[in-house]
């Protein structure tokens, strides 16, 4: 009796699930009908629209197992992808142990494929109870050294290049290990160049030569993680990899930039990231991917902006489940999907410009990692490079361009032809010819390398207060070199932003510090941004100081707090974003704006300028395209 009624309840039970489930489908379809002045329906429109922007979905292999092994749960993604206009589908086959049954990747792709969803196959290598060996380091990657992992991946790998004709490693072919295997086979080496090695070398052994075996006419694809000052310490290498894959995609998930949970990551990281790939990879670049976590709707979608100012003409979305779930930053990538499709398509002709970075491959960043990003979010255009950007009007070189030995004849040539440089002083310290750069920078040298926390600042004669202090990389002696901001520790000034002029050139030096391996230890982090900085909570003064002495060769003045960010996109167009939680207002002055009619990009609504000045209000967390009329 009691057998019978559990039973009972359990049918029960399952009918309600199952309304539950049919009215869910009911309500998402509704969502996605369009008014009367609106396209026919989402996933039309966005076929249309492909070679602007493609969104895409990636499918973990436990969701493919569990949610897509019966007709049912397939119509219900595609009702999904219909409804967010998903033209694309990345089918995982293996993830942390589980490989994905064979005839089911057919069946899955066979039904994409007959409801004109693109199929893409992918992997995330990450170890099982059974699968490849665990590293023995921090992070749940593979033993790559270990013959037990190669071989394990080499079989999967055969068996996805039968079942599918492009296919994604995604974001973990690195590793950290540290177990006597490793070690014996590292020798002289240093870790990261063991790393690079060995990874290089397996991506063909594992990957690309059994795939290509078994299907010649395969794309292969390698995905890297948004991680970019990192990935040679791990094994991430970004000479060789974009020269032995067929395509190259990038991480852009830069998520909450006020949480810990994934790092204080700034939102301009997703475009540096892409853009310095970009650059390396040249044609093959293909496109970019970002995620769900630790992002609220606004994180989410400012996500797929920076994506697409850096160039990205295909976004991924990961992962599959979150859709199934729901997100309330879903309903604004179907509102705004033409917008990001308008700008993709104009960027690709107008990529944005601005004060060229140098970061060359495989370097380190000492106290500057990450700088970058936090560059950008004080409003600094900032477009990363992996080479020295010798004609370029204004350049940023940080602790990672002291890789470059010949750095020296380079900045030489650049100041002759009237460039303006910014140091940090991490690179003045670790630079080849320090001494000949730290004269043209107006400061004593040796530098010494001791960061510091400045307690306060002199702001127009007064102290203040920095929210989270005021990183600095050490204590430079001016010669003679003029400091235009300092800070205080411990009762005493010490210069912040230095300015010195050589020939016709100028030459700033930055004394900030990101973070270091000593701040990533300190809270056990390994990949991302370890603490908030007080270089995003200066006031608006030291802000409209440092952002506009740099830019001044590129025309423009912007008098605005930090995280007001401006990318120049060609032929007289600014994307303006507004990253702090409350509305602000500012202003924007540039030659020539009183000669042309501006006006909203996305709305097409006219902006009043007085002269050459553009007076704008942005809501938190919002963006504007400025532009031409007819542009």
């Amino acid at each position: 009796m009691k057998s019978a009624l559990k039973n009972k309840i359990f049918h029960h039970k399952l009918l309600q699930t199952f309304n539950a489930i049919i009215i869910f489908v009911i309500a998402l379809n509704l969502s996605c009908t369009p008014q009367k002045d609106q396209v026919d329906d989402q996933f039309s429109h966005a076929q249309t629209r492909v070679d602007d922007l493609q969104l895409s979905i990636y499918i973990t292999a436990h969701a493919v197992r569990d949610l897509l092994d019966d007709e049912t749960g397939r119509r219900e993604a595609l009702s999904i992808f219909r409804c967010n206009g998903i033209t694309k589908a990345y089918i995982e086959v293996y993830r942390g142990g589980l490989t994905v049954d064979k005839n089911l990747l057919i069946e899955v792709k066979s039904f994409f494929l007959k409801n004109n969803i693109e199929v893409v196959g992918g992997i995330a290598t990450v170890p099982g109870v059974d699968f490849g060996v665990k590293q023995e380091g921090q992070l749940g990657w593979f033993n790559w050294q270990h013959p037990k992992t190669q071989e394990d991946l080499k079989g999967v790998m055969r068996m996805s290049a039968s079942v599918f004709d492009e296919f994604i490693v995604d974001d973990f072919l690195c590793t950290g290990d540290t177990s006597m295997i490793s070690k014996a086979a590292k020798g002289e080496r240093s870790w990261s160049q063991y790393r690079l090695d060995l990874l290089s070398k397996l991506s063909t052994e594992i990957f690309i030569e059994p795939a290509k075996e078994v299907n010649p006419d395969i794309t292969m694809i390698i995905k890297y993680p948004q991680w970019y000052d990192r990935f040679h310490v791990f094994g991430y290498d970004a000479e060789n990899f974009p020269k032995l894959f067929d395509k190259v995609w990038v991480g852009t998930e830069s998520r909450g930039q006020y949480t810990q949970r994934f790092g204080f990551v700034q939102p301009y990281e997703g475009f540096v990231s892409y853009r310095w790939m970009d650059d390396i990879a040249g044609e093959k670049m293909a496109g970019a991917w970002f995620d769900h976590g630790d992002c609220d709707k606004n994180d989410f979608i400012e996500q797929a902006w920076q994506t697409v100012l850096a160039g990205a003409k295909e976004i991924v979305f990961f992962n599959y489940y979150d859709f199934i779930n729901g997100h309330a930053a879903h309903h604004l990538i179907r509102s705004q999907f033409n917008e990001l499709a308008d700008l993709a398509k104009y960027v690709a002709v107008n990529p944005v410009e601005g004060v060229a970075a140098y970061k060359p491959q495989h370097s380190d960043a000492g106290g500057d990692l990450y700088i970058m990003d936090f560059i950008g979010t004080l409003g600094i255009p900032l477009v990363p490079h992996f080479q020295y950007p010798e004609n370029a009007k204004v350049v940023f070189l940080p602790t990672q361009a002291a890789k470059d030995n010949n750095i020296f004849s380079k900045i030489e040539k650049s100041l002759n032809n009237g460039a303006t440089m910014v140091f940090t002083t991490g690179f003045l310290a670790n630079t080849e010819n320090g001494k000949q750069i730290a004269e043209l920078a107006g400061v004593e040298y040796p530098i010494e390398v001791a960061p510091i926390k400045a307690d306060g600042i002199i702001n127009n004669g007064i102290y203040e207060t920095v929210l989270h202090g005021l990183d600095l990389e050490g204590t430079p002696v001016l010669t003679n070199g003029k400091s235009l901001l300092n800070a205080v520790a411990d009762s005493k000034q010490i210069p912040f932003f230095i300015k010195s002029e050589y020939k016709t050139g100028t030459v700033f030096t930055l004394n900030s510090h990101t973070f270091s391996q000593v701040d990533f230890d300190a809270v056990g982090e390994v990949l991302l941004c370890p603490k908030p900085l007080g270089l995003l909570e200066i006031p608006e003064t030291w802000s409209n100081i440092v952002r506009n002495e740099i830019v001044k060769p590129l025309n423009f003045e912007l008098l605005a707090p930090t995280r007001i960010v401006v990318q120049p996109t060609g032929n007289s167009a600014w994307m303006f974003h507004n990253y702090n939680q409350a509305k602000k207002d500012f202003v924007f002055v540039k030659t020539g704006l009183s000669e042309t009619q501006l006006i909203n990009g996305f709305t097409g609504d006219i902006l009043p300028t007085n002269g050459d000045t553009l007076k704008l209000s942005l809501q938190a967390r919002s963006r504007m395209w400025v532009k031409k009329v007819n542009n």
